[in-house]
Formats: structure tokens, C-alpha cells, sequence
């Protein structure tokens, strides 16, 4: 898992807390890599779960929650460090349908060695989305996360409606309301 989730969610946590409280995390959940990333480096995923569920025991805050807000906060961050991906873009669900083949096409060119998720896009009708998320960390409330930051971001409402599968699948049905 890239390093900017990781310094992301330890940024989140330090605005919700404090620094001190940050350092207590990292150093209650003993990490491998010892809790210090960067960007651009590369992390175990099972890391980044370890924090979550440490931090849910903390806050008592459910792991999914923290997950969701998580997501939430790092769209808000991705448009600001990628602003590029976001030129030419006016609405969520646009935004949304492009993340396969456009916005993880130039993530891999500048990450070759990014473990990415899939999502499959579909658009049924006028005003809706069909996502299907699909990873091996099966962290589907993280996506839901970025989901409901991204449609918070373009200002629109919008019902995102989640159905999981007992493959580890999510299916997302973004609708437009208004």
C-alpha cells in the first residue's frame, strides 16, 4: 500500500486529536516498519489495519466508521495534491466512471508498483452509477469513503446505495438526486 495513505491517515487522526495522541497510536500498535512513512514508499496493508483497529479501540469508534472518514478526508486531499484529475471534471458521477481507466492508468505510470483495487463502471441510466469495487484488502468502507467525499466535493447530492457479495466484492449505486 502506498505511503500516502498511511501519512494521510496519521495527518487525519493528528486534526482529530492531537500529535501526542498520534504518537501513542504508533507507538501502542507495534509496526514493522515502525510507524514512520513516507509518500511515496511502499507498506504492508495489514499496517494500515493495525492502526485502524488499534485506533478503534482508542476512540471506540467502529473500525468501518473510522474507515469511512478516512476516505472521506483523503478525497479532499487527493484534489488537492492531484489537481489534474479533477480539470475537465464537473460532477461526481463523472469523476466516479473515470477512476478505472483514467485516474489508475496515470496512478500506475507514476506508481509501477501501486497495488490498486479495481473498480468496474457501468452506467445504466441518466444519473447513475453502478461501481463495483474489488480488492484483495477488502476495504470497502474505505472506498465508500472516497465515494461519499467525492459527491461531497462536486456539491450535489447524491444516494450511494452499497450492496457487499460474499466474495469481497461491493457494488455502489451512485444516484443523482436533483
Amino acid at each position: 500500500m502506498k505511503g500516502i495513505v498511511f501519512t494521510e491517515l496519521l495527518e487525519m487522526v493528528g486534526q482529530m486529536k492531537s500529535e501526542d495522541f498520534v504518537d501513542e497510536l504508533i507507538e501502542t500498535c507495534d509496526l514493522p516498519s515502525g510507524g514512520a512513512y513516507t509518500a511515496v514508499g511502499t507498506y504492508p496493508h495489514q499496517e494500515a489495519i493495525t492502526i485502524v483497529m488499534r485506533l478503534s479501540e482508542m476512540t471506540g469508534m467502529p473500525p468501518g466508521d473510522l474507515l469511512r472518514a478516512f476516505g472521506n478526508h483523503l478525497f479532499g486531499r487527493f484534489a488537492v495534491l492531484y489537481p489534474v484529475f479533477f480539470e475537465h471534471v464537473d460532477n461526481a458521477i463523472d469523476f466516479l466512471s473515470q477512476i478505472e481507466d483514467v485516474i489508475h492508468v496515470e496512478v500506475r505510470k507514476l506508481y509501477p508498483d501501486a497495488e490498486l483495487p479495481t473498480f468496474d463502471s457501468s452506467r445504466p441510466e441518466d444519473g447513475r452509477l453502478d461501481l463495483i469495487y474489488r480488492s484483495e484488502r477488502h476495504m470497502g468502507d474505505l472506498a465508500e469513503g472516497l465515494i461519499t467525499g467525492c459527491v461531497a466535493y462536486y456539491g450535489v447530492p447524491h444516494r450511494v446505495e452499497r450492496s457487499d457479495d460474499a466474495n469481497g466484492s461491493v457494488l455502489f449505486r451512485i444516484t443523482r438526486l436533483g
